[in-house]
């Protein structure tokens, strides 16, 4: 109604505003949309209750305190009193250690290749007894550790260590660090920056030779890792994160012998030390107590192990395995025995998967001329599904397969191409392409 004729009577409006004051309307529930009408509830005596506890508590918590403190002056004074009788030491040598004899050659020297010279017994960690120091095993061998950038074709780089083994131009290195390059380069401590051909590469093994064209380069001596205890020293030179920190050197000790690491499919006989090891440290050497090479740095187990994190999981392949190799891959260019398709696979990225609708599986990025592969028809781009039954998703599946095969065996392949798929038989041949 319009309040414009105040002086206009309603007879029902005083009566109804009585009524209203003595009773409630049935469709009144006492709740509006911007809250509630009734009075808020008084909530003192549940505050009082617990700021009670919180007292409680801290009393409960302080008594306690107090009471481990009394118990360790206790446990304090009865250490004093064990101590006055007299100093008791758990490791005071009963007698003095003996030295085991000098190991002799482990095999002749080749004509090109990696000599084991006699490695003494490595010494107890003791400064005033035999070795060297760390700086005279530093600069000893600082001028045989080499450098190494390795560009692809695609723009990408990658950085690690390599080591003279011979002093007219041969290194070894990590096969991951120039695996899939195009040009590699070497970067000597004299200013000296030489390219590099790759002489030969094991993927079993992790390990690759490269050739420089330089006939003075000073060559790095070589021990015999079977001698190694877990303790000895360790002491490995490298370039940490890339060339900016080249040359840094890292002390440890040998924490393990004869860990067999399983990576990418492939199941590694390791050296395992707590010298610190970072990216670009692969390739370079582990050295003993005597600036002798022990080993080649090869891996890292890191931080994504554990959310946790952990450390001093560094990992080296012996001298005596890098010795074995590299002589086949300097006067063969590969290691016998090793079984290969033919072909060369890596991972199909899931945007390529989801953009192109292409399956998930091994995707064929080379193709070796006169290799199995290439007799059955393979082509690069195609898309190895799975091989002898088992479902594959990049080059780690095929090689995890491979390995448990023997040269010789028949092998049953699904390939994917052009939206078809087909299935034909591969024969595991030796590896003579790497």
């Amino acid at each position: 109604m319009s309040d414009d004729y105040p002086d206009r009577d309603y007879p029902e409006s005083a009566e109804y505003q009585q009524q209203s004051k003595k009773e409630k309307d049935p469709w009144d529930c006492g709740v509006y949309q911007t809250g509630s009408t009734r009075p808020p509830k008084d909530h003192t005596a549940l505050f009082a209750i617990l700021l009670a506890m919180v007292i409680l508590l801290f009393g409960l918590v302080s008594f306690l305190s107090a009471l481990r403190v009394k118990q360790f002056k206790n446990n304090l004074a009865s250490q004093k009193n064990a101590d006055s009788k007299g100093p008791i030491s758990m490791f005071q040598p009963t007698t003095e250690p003996t030295e085991p004899e000098a190991t002799t050659s482990v095999s002749a020297q080749s004509e090109v290749g990696v000599d084991l010279m006699p490695a003494p017994a490595a010494v107890e960690n003791r400064p005033e007894e035999k070795g060297l120091s760390l700086q005279e095993i530093y600069s000893n061998v600082i001028d045989s550790v080499v450098s190494i950038t390795a560009a692809s074709a695609d723009g990408s780089t990658s950085t690690g260590t390599g080591v003279v083994f011979s002093g007219d131009g041969y290194l070894v290195t990590n096969c991951h660090v120039i695996s899939g390059a195009d040009t590699v380069t070497t970067l000597f401590t004299d200013g000296r920056e030489l390219d590099a051909a790759i002489v030969g590469q094991d993927r079993m093994t992790d390990l690759a030779v490269l050739k420089v064209e330089a006939t003075d380069l000073k060559s790095a001596e070589f021990g015999d890792s079977s001698t190694l205890r877990v303790g000895d020293l360790a002491v490995a030179i490298g370039d940490p994160l890339g060339v900016t920190l080249r040359g840094t050197m890292t002390d440890g000790i040998i924490s393990g012998i004869n860990r067999d690491i399983t990576v990418g499919g492939r199941t590694m006989t390791l050296i395992h030390t707590t010298a610190a090891l970072n990216e670009g440290n692969s390739g370079g050497p582990l050295l003993n107590c005597y600036g002798q090479v022990i080993g080649i740095n090869t891996m890292k187990i890191g931080d994504y192990v554990s959310s946790a994190g952990v450390e001093g999981l560094g990992f080296a392949i012996p001298s005596t395995t890098v010795k074995e190799i590299v002589e086949q891959l300097t006067s063969q260019g590969y290691v016998s025995g090793r079984p290969s398709l033919g072909l060369r696979c890596s991972s199909v990225p899931y945007f390529y998967q989801a953009y192109y609708h292409l399956p998930s599986g091994a995707y064929v990025t080379e193709v070796f001329s006169g290799s199995s592969a290439e007799a059955q028809g393979i082509q690069t781009g195609d898309i190895l599904l799975s091989l002898d039954g088992k479902n594959v998703s990049g080059g780690d599946d095929v090689t995890q397969i491979l390995y448990k095969k023997s040269i010789g065996d028949s092998l049953t392949a699904i390939l994917y191409r052009s939206g078809k798929r087909y299935e034909l038989t591969l024969t595991v041949e030796e590896n003579v392409w790497n």
